[in-house]
């Protein structure tokens, strides 16, 4: 039985029974792992692109610089859209857009594996992002009504599975795209269809749920109430830490395959398997920050996870190739863990603003992303890949602004801890 199932019972449990396990609790957690599945499934099919870098280099000759473009592109479509998304969707209920993002996604990988030059492989990229926009503010905003109130654990297993489906997607260019060519890529339009499919179940159940009532600007239970100024530079904060998360993981996302390449000679296929292993490292410390999170508080785990990095990311530099794929995994594992906690915070600063706070910060992290990877490969192209490592090593040192950040989750972990009675 499920965390969420044992969670949600018709009454307190006899001595020596069973307790009863809610239907309509046990259909929200099948709906939570779908919306799961559907966020891997997004996420391995958007990760193609920079997985297949090396490929649309050669074949069409591209600098790092036009690189960084396609990912500013695809990234910049996407952060632009999300908070517009959200903040739509925050008054209306729009089961269908669920499938209409993927459908954007299958027509973004169909463009790319018929491109035959650089302004279709932008539209490709663009499309991509148009698809990522509408589909993680409202499978967010999911994930969260099929909680149970555990939004931290429910938050974390759905970001573990885009996540995961990420790290898929270095693996998938290495033994698909790579030996078949660009064309392949349109095979994966098949598991766009999927997801189209998966989401109108998804989108079926949610329309089935009551209207949202109207928002409320007061704080959830066990959540210390914030006056605006005090909300406002949270939010300010919040936003500088997801730039330095972000902005450093485009220096992996984008450019690590051609690090490994230069740097230690390996092939394309190795590079793509240790990109792999650092994305699922990444996977890995996504889950475990949300439940981390709810146990500990938030603003506990943003410290460690982007603050902690700071010495493996000065040291990853100056290593050789097993110190660096090592070191790799460590900082996935620790970085990743802030963006759930990140993300429930802002939730409970800005209460009744799900979409739109969703989608401001998923359009954030695209956004930075997109132009870290546009100022990196500008930056590669003039000073060389191994000058962007050493530079990039720094942006960790940002998580000190956590110090800034309100405790707000004092009254209920205090009540999250009280003893069970007999």
């Amino acid at each position: 039985m499920s965390v969420i199932e044992r969670r949600i019972t018709a009454g307190g449990p006899e001595l020596g029974s069973r307790p009863a396990v809610d239907p309509a609790a046990r259909a929200a957690f099948a709906i939570l792992l779908v919306i799961t599945l559907c966020h891997l499934l997004n996420d391995s099919m958007q990760a193609l692109l920079p997985a297949i870098y090396p490929l649309l280099k050669r074949g069409f000759n591209l600098s790092f610089g036009q690189i960084g473009l396609l990912t500013f592109t695809f990234q910049a479509t996407g952060s632009l859209l999300q908070p517009l998304v959200g903040q739509f969707t925050d008054k209306r209920k729009l089961p269908w857009s669920l499938s209409a993002g993927m459908c954007f996604t299958l027509a973004g990988l169909a463009a790319l594996s018929l491109a035959h030059s650089y302004a279709h492989l932008l539209v490709g990229a663009g499309l991509l992002g148009v698809g990522s926009s509408i589909f993680h503010p409202e499978s967010s905003r999911i994930a969260r009504l099929a909680s149970g109130g555990r939004h931290g654990f429910a938050q974390s297993l759905f970001q573990v599975g885009g996540n995961l489906g990420t790290s898929f997607g270095p693996l998938l260019a290495a033994f698909i795209v790579l030996p078949l060519g660009q064309s392949s890529v349109a095979w994966f339009c098949l598991v766009a269809l999927l997801g189209v499919a998966l989401q109108a179940h998804v989108g079926r159940w949610y329309a089935g749920q009551p209207a949202a009532k109207p928002r409320s600007l007061q704080p959830e239970p066990g959540v210390v109430p914030l006056s605006r100024a005090k909300v406002g530079g949270a939010i300010a904060v919040l936003i500088a830490l997801v730039f330095s998360k972000y902005f450093y993981l485009a220096s992996f996302t984008s450019y690590y395959i051609f690090y490994l390449i230069h740097r230690f000679g390996v092939s394309t296929t190795a590079a793509q398997t240790d990109l792999f292993i650092f994305l699922g490292a990444v996977a890995a410390g996504t889950f475990i920050g949300g439940p981390v999170g709810d146990r500990i508080g938030r603003k506990a785990v943003i410290w460690v996870s982007i603050l902690g990095v700071l010495p493996f990311s000065l040291v990853l530099p100056h290593v050789g190739l097993g110190w660096t794929i090592g070191l790799s995994v460590v900082i996935g594992l620790v970085l990743s863990s802030a963006f759930s906690a990140i993300l429930v915070y802002a939730t409970e600063l800005l209460p009744g603003r799900v979409g739109m706070v969703s989608g401001l910060f998923y359009g954030l992290a695209f956004g930075m992303g997109g132009l870290g990877a546009a100022l990196l490969g500008q930056l590669a192209d003039i000073r060389g890949i191994d000058y962007v490592y050493r530079i990039c090593a720094y942006l960790p040192a940002l998580g000190v602004l956590t110090v800034l950040l309100p405790t707000i989750e004092v009254k209920a972990r205090r009540l999250g801890k009280q003893p069970r009675t007999a």
